[in-house]
């Protein structure tokens, strides 16, 4: 069997001058990155025209056994292309640290992937490099403005923002720069996010405009004064050269599919500790270009959708057409209590114990908020025909159809039955609505994300929590929506609860403001903003030959 970096290599990239025509781009409209790989002017999203269906792809939540999340988004689009539908994907870019991590990539597999998966996976265009600059740039103006005199009166202890890397290094969580004194700087504990965990990051996908990306720049709240107050970039007097760094990097990518499909791929926060989904600008430069755009959001529709929904949305007045959630057979016996080496044989009490973390998925997608839904089950050769049968029934008891995909093995082809669900699904009405009021208390906003959507019971504050909550809403931040940072592994804070717990309690353990991004992060359980490479980190198989071909990704 072919890996994924086989299978893309042995591909026949068509020139993105091509791809871009196809997409409806003039030769004004891009910047070329090399042959297969371009940016996309700002204008285009301006264009008169009207905005094409927007369909979202979620999953349950992940197993190690895996749901193929954004194989299925590559392959739908795909098949839209083979029914002669306009159509666009609009994917996140990979991070690093899983890269060379343990989860992989984030550009498909199979014959379903966006091309030239090496670029993509690594250094792409420089976004990631150009985001963790500005973060970073930052960070050196704030540690400076305080060795220099610090007129502000910043308060080395409380300084909220962290500098980042665009790795998994638990080394960095926690350390203690400026020693040694003197023009070494003040010493003070610090500490490394990942770079897709950064409020920069989040900043670039919530961005409208140049201007937009500045001001939200300007707002970052760095830290506080003895006496309480926020002190911004803005104050910092950053926000300016923090844009001329991410001036190219707020232009989104065009690549394509294996199958030519054009595929948009910019920006990559996290859905477990940020937001999960790709460019608001790169979604409505796609909604201009295409009749249908395909979209993913990461991890379960818990996390990624949730936010997607809630946040991305609200922020860029976005509305769905249709959700399609993603599952394997696998991963639900996985969620019904067998282990990893047990999925061959056929389980049906497994798989029915399993069944309801994807119907309370479902079940989110259609009565919270109120849109149309379809499910989309990556069929393996060892799934029986009574398991699948199983999986149709529950879903059909849900009012919600589901299909079979096999987009992996057959890219488009395999997708084609999905594609045709999907469409009709978008010419429903549908009474899209949001989770919560944003101008809700900060707790209550929070009690109904965990209450109607992680079917949660009650929630926990810690003194810390109930301290910054306060704080924060008598800063004026209160009105913000809530981005919920929280492990993917299960509906609650506990990762060992799978399936679809009920009764439980999430705790949290603290807010803080992402002022800029536009949202307040509650961190849940023991979630980190900075992973750590496995025993055994994805990197050691990499390699790169002779003649410059990198082998082992994936």
């Amino acid at each position: 069997m072919k890996t994924d970096i086989e299978i893309a290599q042995e591909a026949k990239l068509e020139h993105i001058s091509k791809i871009a025509a196809r997409a409806g781009l003039q030769e004004d409209d891009i910047e070329y990155y090399g042959k297969y790989k371009a940016k996309i002017d700002l204008s285009v999203m301006k264009r008169e025209k009207k905005d094409g269906k927007l369909v979202l792809v979620t999953a349950i939540t992940p197993t190690p056994a895996g749901e193929g999340k954004t194989t299925t988004t590559i392959g739908l689009a795909d098949g839209m292309k083979r029914l002669q539908k306009n159509v666009v994907v609009a994917l996140r870019e990979p991070s690093l640290g899983p890269v060379f991590g343990i989860k992989g990539g984030a550009a498909g597999g199979g014959y379903a992937q966006v091309v030239p998966m090496e670029d993509i996976n690594l250094h792409f265009t420089g976004d990631f490099h150009a985001i963790g600059a500005a973060n970073n740039l930052l960070c050196a103006m704030l540690d400076n403005h305080i060795f220099q005199g610090n007129e502000l009166h910043i308060d080395p202890e409380k300084i909220v923002l962290r500098r980042c890397v665009d790795m998994n290094d638990r080394q960095l969580r926690n350390i203690e720069d400026g020693l040694g004194g003197g023009k070494n700087g003040v010493p003070r504990k610090d500490g490394f996010d990942i770079t897709v965990a950064s409020e920069v990051m989040a900043i670039l996908c919530l961005a409208s405009s140049l201007n937009d990306l500045k001001a939200r720049l300007s707002r970052i709240v760095v830290g506080y004064t003895f006496e309480g107050a926020p002190v911004t970039a803005g104050d910092l007097k950053a926000a300016g050269a923090m844009t001329a760094l991410l001036k190219d990097a707020l232009k989104p990518n065009l690549v394509q599919t294996l199958e030519g499909t054009p595929a948009l791929v910019h920006g990559g926060p996290f859905a477990n500790i940020a937001h999960g989904c790709n460019s608001v600008i790169a979604t409505k430069t796609a909604l201009k270009l295409a009749d249908y755009v395909i979209t993913e959001a990461g991890f379960g529709a818990d996390l990624g959708a949730e936010k997607f929904l809630d946040i991305k949305c609200r922020v860029a007045g976005l509305r769905p057409s249709a959700v399609v959630i993603v599952a394997t057979v696998r991963a639900l016996k996985m969620h019904g209590g067998l282990l990893k080496e047990e999925l061959k044989e056929e389980n049906l009490q497994a798989l029915e114990k399993g069944l309801p973390n994807l119907l309370r998925h479902v079940s989110n997608i259609k009565n919270v908020y109120g849109l149309p839904a379809v499910v989309a089950v990556n069929r393996f050769p060892t799934d029986t025909d009574a398991e699948i049968a199983l999986v149709i029934r529950k879903c059909r008891e849900l009012g919600v159809n589901t299909v079979l995909s096999d987009v992996w093995a057959k890219g488009g082809e395999g997708g084609e039955e999905l594609a045709r669900e999907v469409v009709r699904l978008c010419e429903e009405e549908n009474t899209f609505r949001f989770c919560y009021d944003e101008k809700a208390p900060v707790k209550e906003k929070i009690e109904r994300i965990v209450t109607h959507i992680y079917g949660g019971k009650d929630v926990a504050y810690t003194p810390e929590a109930e301290g910054e909550i306060a704080r924060l809403s008598a800063l004026g931040f209160g009105d913000l929506p809530v981005c919920m940072a929280k492990t993917q592994y299960s509906f609650s804070d506990d990762a060992k609860k799978l399936g679809a717990p009920e009764g439980f309690t999430v705790t949290v353990r603290t807010v803080k403001v992402s002022a800029g991004a536009g949202f307040l992060v509650a961190l849940t359980g023991n979630i980190l903003t900075m992973p750590g490479l496995p025993k055994v980190p994805a990197a050691e198989n990499i390699d790169v030959t002779e003649d410059g071909r990198i082998v082992g990704l994936f």
